[in-house]
Protein backbone atom coordinates (compact mmCIF):
# COMPACT_ATOMS: atom_id res chain seq x y z
CA UNK A 1 0.00 0.00 0.00
CA UNK A 2 2.82 2.44 0.74
CA UNK A 3 4.33 2.04 -2.97
CA UNK A 4 1.07 2.71 -4.53
CA UNK A 5 0.44 5.67 -2.26
CA UNK A 6 3.91 7.11 -3.61
CA UNK A 7 3.50 5.91 -7.43
CA UNK A 8 0.28 8.47 -6.44
CA UNK A 9 1.94 11.20 -5.04
CA UNK A 10 4.57 11.10 -7.96
CA UNK A 11 1.61 11.13 -10.18
CA UNK A 12 0.50 14.24 -8.75
CA UNK A 13 3.55 15.60 -8.39
CA UNK A 14 4.02 15.54 -11.94
CA UNK A 15 0.71 16.59 -13.00
CA UNK A 16 1.33 19.79 -11.30
CA UNK A 17 4.64 20.91 -12.34
CA UNK A 18 3.52 19.83 -16.46
CA UNK A 19 0.40 22.50 -15.70
CA UNK A 20 2.86 24.92 -13.84
CA UNK A 21 5.29 24.63 -17.57
CA UNK A 22 2.61 25.14 -19.65
CA UNK A 23 1.11 28.18 -17.60
CA UNK A 24 4.26 29.52 -17.35
CA UNK A 25 4.63 29.07 -21.37
CA UNK A 26 1.32 30.54 -22.23
CA UNK A 27 1.84 33.56 -20.03
CA UNK A 28 5.62 34.02 -21.81
CA UNK A 29 3.37 33.87 -25.31
CA UNK A 30 1.00 36.06 -24.16
CA UNK A 31 3.51 38.65 -22.79
CA UNK A 32 5.29 38.55 -25.89
CA UNK A 33 1.56 39.34 -28.02
CA UNK A 34 1.18 41.96 -25.46
CA UNK A 35 4.63 43.32 -25.91
CA UNK A 36 4.56 42.98 -29.92
CA UNK A 37 0.87 44.85 -29.91
CA UNK A 38 2.64 48.00 -27.75
CA UNK A 39 5.36 47.88 -29.66
CA UNK A 40 3.60 48.49 -33.00
CA UNK A 41 1.12 50.78 -31.59
CA UNK A 42 4.11 53.20 -29.99
CA UNK A 43 5.50 52.73 -33.51
CA UNK A 44 2.58 53.86 -35.45
CA UNK A 45 1.39 56.93 -33.03
CA UNK A 46 5.48 57.68 -33.65
CA UNK A 47 5.23 57.64 -37.23
CA UNK A 48 2.10 59.90 -37.45
CA UNK A 49 3.51 62.27 -35.03
CA UNK A 50 6.51 62.20 -36.95
CA UNK A 51 4.35 62.94 -40.33
CA UNK A 52 2.33 65.74 -38.48
CA UNK A 53 5.53 67.49 -37.55
CA UNK A 54 7.06 67.49 -40.86
CA UNK A 55 4.00 69.08 -42.48
CA UNK A 56 3.24 71.05 -39.54
CA UNK A 57 6.77 72.44 -38.51
CA UNK A 58 9.24 74.63 -40.56
CA UNK A 59 12.99 74.96 -39.88
CA UNK A 60 15.18 72.27 -38.44
CA UNK A 61 12.46 70.44 -36.41
CA UNK A 62 10.16 69.64 -40.02
CA UNK A 63 13.77 68.44 -41.17
CA UNK A 64 14.84 66.35 -38.26
CA UNK A 65 11.49 64.61 -38.36
CA UNK A 66 11.90 64.04 -41.91
CA UNK A 67 14.87 62.21 -41.65
CA UNK A 68 13.93 60.44 -39.33
CA UNK A 69 10.61 59.14 -40.93
CA UNK A 70 12.56 58.11 -44.08
CA UNK A 71 14.88 56.27 -41.72
CA UNK A 72 12.25 54.35 -40.43
CA UNK A 73 10.14 53.42 -43.01
CA UNK A 74 13.19 52.52 -45.06
CA UNK A 75 14.75 50.28 -42.71
CA UNK A 76 11.17 48.82 -41.67
CA UNK A 77 10.51 48.31 -45.40
CA UNK A 78 13.57 46.17 -45.75
CA UNK A 79 13.50 44.41 -42.98
CA UNK A 80 10.16 42.64 -43.57
CA UNK A 81 11.39 41.86 -47.29
CA UNK A 82 14.49 40.19 -46.12
CA UNK A 83 12.85 38.07 -43.49
CA UNK A 84 10.49 36.75 -45.53
CA UNK A 85 12.46 35.94 -48.45
CA UNK A 86 15.07 34.39 -46.41
CA UNK A 87 12.25 31.40 -45.57
CA UNK A 88 12.62 30.43 -48.98
CA UNK A 89 15.83 31.63 -50.23
CA UNK A 90 18.91 30.37 -48.37
CA UNK A 91 21.12 32.86 -49.88
CA UNK A 92 19.56 35.82 -48.30
CA UNK A 93 20.34 34.92 -45.22
CA UNK A 94 23.75 36.79 -45.78
CA UNK A 95 22.29 40.02 -46.60
CA UNK A 96 20.18 39.61 -43.91
CA UNK A 97 23.44 39.40 -41.59
CA UNK A 98 24.45 42.53 -43.15
CA UNK A 99 21.17 44.38 -42.74
CA UNK A 100 21.73 43.47 -39.14
CA UNK A 101 24.52 45.04 -39.03
CA UNK A 102 23.45 48.83 -40.90
CA UNK A 103 20.30 48.32 -38.50
CA UNK A 104 22.39 48.67 -35.44
CA UNK A 105 23.69 52.22 -37.08
CA UNK A 106 19.79 53.14 -38.01
CA UNK A 107 19.07 52.89 -34.81
CA UNK A 108 21.98 55.03 -33.05
CA UNK A 109 21.31 57.61 -35.89
CA UNK A 110 17.79 57.76 -34.60
CA UNK A 111 18.30 57.96 -31.17
CA UNK A 112 20.39 60.95 -32.17
CA UNK A 113 17.80 62.70 -34.04
CA UNK A 114 15.16 61.87 -31.44
CA UNK A 115 17.68 63.37 -28.23
CA UNK A 116 18.11 66.40 -31.17
CA UNK A 117 14.31 67.11 -31.38
CA UNK A 118 14.58 68.66 -27.74
CA UNK A 119 17.71 70.59 -28.32
CA UNK A 120 16.87 74.12 -27.82
CA UNK A 121 20.17 75.21 -29.40
CA UNK A 122 18.36 75.92 -32.75
CA UNK A 123 21.70 77.46 -34.80
CA UNK A 124 23.87 74.66 -33.78
CA UNK A 125 21.26 72.28 -34.89
CA UNK A 126 21.26 73.64 -38.28
CA UNK A 127 24.87 73.45 -38.55
CA UNK A 128 24.57 70.07 -37.86
CA UNK A 129 21.86 69.04 -40.27
CA UNK A 130 23.89 68.63 -43.77
CA UNK A 131 26.21 65.67 -41.99
CA UNK A 132 22.76 64.20 -40.37
CA UNK A 133 21.32 64.19 -43.80
CA UNK A 134 24.23 62.40 -45.14
CA UNK A 135 24.37 59.67 -43.03
CA UNK A 136 20.75 59.64 -43.45
CA UNK A 137 21.12 59.10 -46.86
CA UNK A 138 24.28 56.75 -46.78
CA UNK A 139 22.03 53.98 -44.67
CA UNK A 140 18.42 54.11 -46.83
CA UNK A 141 20.18 54.01 -49.69
CA UNK A 142 22.22 50.85 -48.82
CA UNK A 143 18.71 49.50 -47.19
CA UNK A 144 17.05 50.18 -50.23
CA UNK A 145 19.86 48.56 -52.36
CA UNK A 146 19.13 45.49 -49.79
CA UNK A 147 15.36 45.50 -50.15
CA UNK A 148 15.28 45.70 -54.33
CA UNK A 149 17.90 43.18 -54.58
CA UNK A 150 15.85 40.99 -52.43
CA UNK A 151 12.47 41.75 -54.47
CA UNK A 152 14.71 41.07 -58.16
CA UNK A 153 15.84 37.80 -57.12
CA UNK A 154 12.46 36.72 -56.06
CA UNK A 155 10.91 38.47 -59.17
CA UNK A 156 13.56 36.57 -61.27
CA UNK A 157 12.48 32.96 -59.34
CA UNK A 158 8.88 33.72 -60.21
CA UNK A 159 9.52 34.53 -64.10
CA UNK A 160 12.04 31.34 -64.50
CA UNK A 161 9.36 29.07 -63.19
CA UNK A 162 6.38 30.87 -65.09
CA UNK A 163 8.66 30.77 -68.20
CA UNK A 164 9.24 26.71 -67.34
CA UNK A 165 5.17 26.25 -66.08
CA UNK A 166 4.43 27.73 -69.86
CA UNK A 167 6.71 25.37 -72.06
CA UNK A 168 5.27 22.10 -70.06
CA UNK A 169 1.84 23.58 -70.70
CA UNK A 170 2.91 24.09 -74.25
CA UNK A 171 4.26 20.43 -74.55
CA UNK A 172 1.53 18.96 -73.13
CA UNK A 173 -1.31 20.72 -75.03
CA UNK A 174 0.33 19.67 -78.28
CA UNK A 175 0.41 16.27 -77.13
CA UNK A 176 -3.23 16.65 -76.52
CA UNK A 177 -4.00 17.71 -79.83
CA UNK A 178 -2.17 15.24 -81.73
CA UNK A 179 -5.05 12.71 -82.02
CA UNK A 180 -6.22 14.83 -85.05
CA UNK A 181 -2.67 14.12 -86.51
CA UNK A 182 -3.25 10.20 -86.29
CA UNK A 183 -5.50 7.95 -85.35
CA UNK A 184 -5.41 6.00 -81.72
CA UNK A 185 -3.76 2.44 -81.66
CA UNK A 186 -6.90 0.96 -80.63
CA UNK A 187 -9.14 2.02 -83.47
CA UNK A 188 -9.81 -0.09 -86.26
CA UNK A 189 -9.06 0.85 -89.84
CA UNK A 190 -12.17 2.26 -92.03
CA UNK A 191 -14.11 -0.12 -94.06
CA UNK A 192 -13.84 -0.73 -97.45
CA UNK A 193 -17.18 0.33 -99.16
CA UNK A 194 -19.56 -2.67 -100.52
CA UNK A 195 -19.69 -2.76 -104.31
CA UNK A 196 -22.29 -1.17 -106.12
CA UNK A 197 -25.05 -3.67 -107.71
CA UNK A 198 -25.13 -3.57 -111.23
CA UNK A 199 -28.53 -1.42 -112.59
CA UNK A 200 -30.61 -3.39 -114.86
CA UNK A 201 -30.98 -3.13 -118.42
CA UNK A 202 -26.92 -1.93 -118.08
CA UNK A 203 -24.45 -3.18 -120.94
CA UNK A 204 -22.18 -3.96 -118.56
CA UNK A 205 -24.94 -7.11 -117.37
CA UNK A 206 -22.98 -10.26 -118.10
CA UNK A 207 -25.28 -13.38 -118.47
CA UNK A 208 -24.53 -16.21 -116.70
CA UNK A 209 -22.21 -18.96 -117.38
CA UNK A 210 -24.78 -21.79 -117.93
CA UNK A 211 -26.97 -19.78 -120.20
CA UNK A 212 -24.64 -18.80 -122.97
CA UNK A 213 -26.47 -17.00 -125.74
CA UNK A 214 -26.29 -17.72 -129.73
CA UNK A 215 -26.55 -21.28 -131.68
CA UNK A 216 -23.91 -22.75 -129.31
CA UNK A 217 -26.15 -22.34 -126.32
CA UNK A 218 -29.17 -24.76 -128.31
CA UNK A 219 -26.98 -27.45 -129.35
CA UNK A 220 -27.16 -30.60 -127.42
CA UNK A 221 -23.98 -31.90 -125.77
CA UNK A 222 -22.27 -34.65 -127.83
CA UNK A 223 -21.55 -37.91 -126.49
CA UNK A 224 -17.40 -38.40 -125.87
CA UNK A 225 -15.42 -39.91 -128.81
CA UNK A 226 -13.86 -42.68 -126.88
CA UNK A 227 -16.51 -43.22 -123.95
CA UNK A 228 -14.79 -44.73 -121.06
CA UNK A 229 -14.78 -48.66 -120.97
CA UNK A 230 -15.44 -50.89 -117.69
CA UNK A 231 -12.93 -51.51 -114.90
CA UNK A 232 -11.08 -54.58 -115.57
CA UNK A 233 -11.05 -56.94 -113.25
CA UNK A 234 -8.67 -60.20 -112.16
CA UNK A 235 -9.60 -63.71 -110.54
CA UNK A 236 -7.22 -62.89 -108.17
CA UNK A 237 -8.95 -60.14 -106.44
CA UNK A 238 -11.56 -60.01 -103.97
CA UNK A 239 -15.10 -58.68 -104.63
CA UNK A 240 -16.52 -56.12 -101.91
CA UNK A 241 -18.93 -57.54 -99.64
CA UNK A 242 -22.29 -55.40 -98.79
CA UNK A 243 -22.38 -54.15 -96.03
CA UNK A 244 -24.12 -55.74 -93.02
CA UNK A 245 -28.01 -53.93 -92.63
CA UNK A 246 -27.74 -54.86 -88.55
Amino acid sequence: MEAVGAIVALLVVLFLVAGIYATVKVAKAAKRGVDRTISEARRTVEDTTLRARSFAQVGSAAQLAQLRLSLRTSMRATQDVLRAGAVEDHSLKESLALFDRLSAHGHELDEELRRLERDPDKAALAERLPGLRERTEQITKAADSLRWVARDRARRFADDDLESLSNQIDLETGALRHWAKEPAPDQPPPAWPEPAAPAKGSEQTRPDASAASGPAAQEPQRPAINPPKPPVTYPWEKKAKPESTT
